[in-house]
């Protein structure tokens, strides 16, 4: 009966599911620069650097105090199981929900009458802090390769 579940369960090596995870926090993270940026795009030389500085220094704050944490304990998971993982499993599950939560609030920030320039903060602190807390995936990618060696 286990085994006809398991053909359903998509695992994969938890070397791939490190960079997999990567991945999809980068692309993340790249789209919300990338709107944040055309929002930009038709601003105001002072609106583009003011909100440009504010987004930056926001993404280095989201990322020291809050995502470079929970990439960390997500590696440290994935590479601690044995085997092959599922490949939903580079987040905990209740993390879904959470994803679930910030694209719904993302879309109503994109429909609201907010200003894009104020908006493109937000954006480039949230796109930023993924695409630098994806890093943390790979460093610990070539980690993991490098100890294997030993």
């Amino acid at each position: 009966m286990s085994s006809g579940i398991n053909k359903f369960n998509p695992s994969v090596d938890k070397r791939f599911l490190i960079v997999l995870s990567g991945v999809v926090w980068s692309v993340a993270g790249i789209m919300l620069l990338r709107l944040a940026v055309k929002w930009l795009s038709g601003a105001s030389s002072q609106h583009v650097l003011l909100s440009g500085a504010a987004g930056t220094i926001l993404a280095f704050s989201i990322h020291i105090f809050g995502f470079s944490k929970i990439v960390s304990r997500n590696s440290e998971r994935i590479l601690s199981k044995e085997g092959r993982v599922c490949v939903f499993a580079f987040q905990p599950w209740k993390s879904y929900l959470i994803i679930g939560v910030m694209i719904g609030m993302g879309m109503a920030l994109r429909s609201s009458h907010m200003p894009r320039h104020y908006l493109s903060v937000i954006y480039i602190g949230f796109g930023g802090a993924m695409a630098l807390s994806s890093l943390i995936y790979y460093r610990n990618f070539f980690r993991y390769l490098k100890g294997m060696d030993k």
